[in-house]
Order: structure tokens, then C-alpha cells, then sequence
């Protein structure tokens, strides 16, 4: 794990540099584009914790009950 954590370590920053040498000609309908992608990312994802929210939340629930009636 130790090994793995120092390869990360070693290879993040030549990739960032290896990067940083391209020059970015992209024009403003692909950040558009690109824009209206992360809003649908983010519309599907916050929905989707919601719904693990309430989950979690109606299993703590059950757990409680089923422990309160247990006790009597």
C-alpha cells in the first residue's frame, strides 16, 4: 500500500507538468458544452444522496423500534 501511495505520489505531478505545456484553444461553446454536462452530473447526483439520506435514515428508525420493543 505504502508502494502504491509513492507511485501516486511520484506520478501525479509529472502528469501535471506533462500537461502544462499544452496550449488550450478551446472555444466558449465547448466550455458551454461542458458546463451543461456537470449540471446534469450534479442533477443526477443530488437526488441519488437524497434518496441514500432516507434510506439510512428509515433503517435507523426500524433498528430504534425494533430495540425499544425488544426492551419491554
Amino acid at each position: 500500500m505504502r508502494a502504491l501511495a509513492t507511485l501516486i505520489g511520484i506520478l501525479a505531478p509529472v502528469t501535471a507538468f506533462a500537461a502544462g505545456g499544452r496550449v488550450d484553444d478551446s472555444g466558449i461553446f465547448v466550455w458551454v458544452f461542458l458546463g451543461f454536462c456537470a449540471l446534469i452530473v450534479v442533477a443526477q447526483v443530488v437526488p441519488a444522496v437524497l434518496l441514500m439520506f432516507g434510506m439510512a435514515k428509515g433503517v435507523v428508525s426500524v433498528v430504534k423500534e425494533e430495540m425499544a420493543t425488544a426492551k419491554k
